[in-house]
C-alpha cells in the first residue's frame, strides 16, 4: 500500500525544519525534535501525526528537548510489519527508537492510545518517570464490547480494500472538518485541519491505524493498570465524545498515583484547541515531580 511522501504531502507539515528520519532495523521513523533541556517523548494517538503536538511543542521546548516521532505505519514513519502492532509490540519499537536516539526520556507526553504506550513503556522497559496522559484512551470497551470492536477492526483490516472505502468516504460525510468535529469536538485552526484532511484521506496511513486498532488490547493493559507506579497527571477534555469524562474518572482510580483535571468546554484534540492551557499544566505538574 502506497505511503505518504515528505516530498510530497510532507510539504505542508510543521515544524517541518524539526524534522528527521532514523532508521532503527528496517523500519524508518520520522522524528522532530526541538529545544534544549531535560527530554521529553511526546507519543500521538491512533490516526494523528506528529502534527498534532504543533502548537504544543515549541511551548514545552522552551525548557525542555522536545521528541515526537510518528508511531509505527503511521504518517512518515514506515518499514513496521502490520502485525506488529500490539500495544506491547509498539511500546517495544519504541523503546528500540530511544535506544537508537541514546535518550532516556524525562517525562512521557501521550495523547490517546499515546498514553497507553506510555503506560506500557513503564510496565515493560523500566520507565519510571513521569506520564501525562491527555485525553488518554485507558478505558476498555465496556462488556461484550471489548471483544466485538478488535474483532470488527481484525476483519476491516484483513480486507486490503477498506482503506481506499474509508479514505474515499471522507467526503461523502460531509469532510474532514466535519468528521473531526463530530468525533472529537474540537475545533482547530486550518493548518491542522489540512494535515488531518491529507492523513484521513490517504489509504496507507489509513491502513497503520486500522492495524493499531485491531491490535490493541486495553482489558490486559486494565489488569495491570495497578502496577503503574509512575505519577500520571490525566488532562482530559470536558466535552470529549470519544472518551467521556467518566472514563478518565475510572481510569484515575485504576493507577496507584494519578491525578484528574479536566478542561471544560475542550474536546478530544484538547492540547491542539488550547496548547498553551495545556503547557502550563504540564510545566506545573513536572515541576512537582522534579
Amino acid at each position: 500500500m502506497s505511503r505518504l511522501d515528505w516530498n510530497r504531502e510532507g510539504l505542508i507539515w510543521p515544524h517541518r525544519d524539526a524534522s528527521t528520519f532514523i532508521e532503527v532495523g528496517k523500519a524508518r521513523w520520522h522524528v522532530q525534535r526541538m529545544g534544549a533541556g531535560p527530554p521529553l517523548l511526546l507519543l500521538h494517538g491512533t490516526g494523528a501525526s506528529v502534527h498534532s503536538w504543533r502548537g504544543l511543542m515549541p511551548l514545552l521546548a522552551q525548557n525542555y528537548t522536545v521528541i515526537a516521532p510518528d508511531l509505527p505505519r503511521h504518517a512518515f514513519t514506515q518499514g513496521h510489519d502490520a502485525y506488529a502492532m500490539s500495544l506491547p509490540a509498539m511500546a517495544r519499537e519504541v523503546s528500540a527508537l530511544l535506544d537508537a536516539l541514546e535518550v532516556e526520556p524525562a517525562a512521557i507526553i501521550g495523547h490517546s492510545a499515546g498514553a497507553a504506550v506510555a503506560l506500557q513503556l513503564a510496565l515493560d522497559h523500566a520507565y519510571a518517570g513521569p506520564i501525562v496522559g491527555l485525553n488518554a484512551a485507558l478505558r476498555p470497551f465496556p462488556g461484550a464490547l471489548a471483544q466485538i470492536f478488535p474483532a470488527v477492526a481484525k476483519t476491516l483490516f484483513a480486507n486490503p480494500l477498506v482503506p481506499r472505502i474509508f479514505t474515499g468516504s471522507i467526503d461523502l460525510v460531509g469532510g474532514a472538518e466535519r468528521f473531526l468535529w463530530r468525533s472529537t469536538h474540537s475545533r482547530i485552526e486550518a493548518g491542522g485541519l489540512a494535515c488531518y484532511r491529507t492523513l484521513l484521506k490517504h489509504p496507507g496511513h489509513a491502513g497503520g491505524a486500522l492495524a493499531m486498532m485491531a491490535n490493541w488490547d486495553l482489558p490486559t493493559l486494565r489488569t495491570r493498570m495497578g502496577e503503574v507506579a509512575n505519577p500520571v497527571l490525566l488532562l482530559h477534555g470536558g466535552n470529549d465524545p470519544a472518551i467521556p469524562p467518566e472514563w478518565a474518572r475510572d481510569a484515575q482510580g485504576w493507577l496507584p498515583n494519578a491525578r484528574l483535571e479536566l478542561l471544560p468546554g475542550l474536546g478530544h484534540l484538547a492540547h491542539e484547541e488550547d496548547p498553551d492551557k495545556a503547557a502550563a499544566l504540564i510545566a506545573g505538574f513536572l515541576a512537582g515531580t522534579s
